[in-house]
């Protein structure tokens, strides 16, 4: 997995709108998500395929051909490995000794 790749997909508001789609429902046809899409902005079906095969390159949305149809589903495993990776390690220790502190200051008089 790349982590640039993933980080770049994620980094536009148009692929996370694509993401958080195939979050509730996924087996989406490209219709199906050009019109999630186009609810929100003008998008032409040929920039809906690009946003999508940007992430299908990070690992983030895999397909699978149903007889004519090409049906999108998320792969959350890039993301939890930038979890795990990147955000995980950083805020565990810190959140607990955080909350610690916090609640230490709030209990003094």
């Amino acid at each position: 997995m790349d982590d640039d790749l993933v980080f770049k997909a994620l980094a536009d508001p148009t692929r996370r709108l694509l993401l958080d789609a195939l979050f509730v429902r996924g087996g989406r046809t490209l219709s199906e998500l050009e019109a999630v899409v186009t609810e929100y902005t003008e998008m032409t079906r040929f920039g809906v395929s690009k946003h999508l095969r940007l992430l299908e390159q990070a690992g983030l949305v895999v397909t699978r051909k149903q007889g004519r149809e090409k049906l999108h589903h998320l792969n959350p495993v890039p993301i939890r490995s930038i979890h795990d990776r990147w955000i995980d390690k950083f805020t565990e220790h810190h959140t607990v000794a955080l909350t610690d502190l916090k609640r230490q200051l709030e209990d003094t008089p």
